[in-house]
C-alpha cells in the first residue's frame, strides 16, 4: 500500500524521534537514565514525538502494518502527556531499550523512498 501524502512525514518524525532516543541512551545505562532529569526528559518528549506522529498515520497505512504496535505507542505517548506524575521509569527504559529498535527496523522497511532517491 502506498501511503497518504502526509503519512510519508509521519513516519519520517517517529523514525527520526526513535533514532533520536537511541542516540540519547546509547552507552548509557538504566541507573543513568533514572538519575538524570535531563534524559530522561528528553527521551519521554521524543517518544511523545513518536506517538503523535503515530496518531497522524493514516488508518489505512496502519491497518496495513499490523506489526507495528500503533495503539501502545499513541497510548504511551497519552500517558508522558496526560499522566506524567505516573510515568515508571522501568517501564520507559524498557521500551527504549527493547521496543525503540526494533520500532526503527519496522519504520526503516515501510519507508517510502524520499524524493531524491527516485532519481
Amino acid at each position: 500500500m502506498q501511503p497518504e501524502s502526509k503519512d510519508a512525514a509521519y513516519l519520517w518524525d517517529m523514525l527520526d524521534a526513535a533514532r533520536a532516543v537511541l542516540s540519547f541512551v546509547t552507552s548509557r545505562s538504566f541507573e543513568d537514565y533514572a538519575s538524570d532529569r535531563m534524559l530522561r526528559g528528553a527521551v519521554e518528549r521524543h517518544i511523545e514525538i513518536i506517538g503523535e506522529a503515530a496518531n497522524r498515520v493514516s488508518r489505512g497505512l496502519r491497518a496495513a502494518h499490523p506489526e507495528i504496535p500503533w495503539r501502545q505507542i499513541i497510548a504511551q505517548r497519552n500517558v508522558l502527556t496526560h499522566e506524567y506524575g505516573e510515568v515508571d521509569d522501568a517501564l520507559i527504559w524498557r521500551v527504549v531499550s527493547m521496543r525503540i529498535p526494533e520500532l526503527i527496523n519496522q519504520l526503516e522497511r515501510i519507508m517510502p523512498p524520499l524524493p531524491s532517491e527516485n532519481r
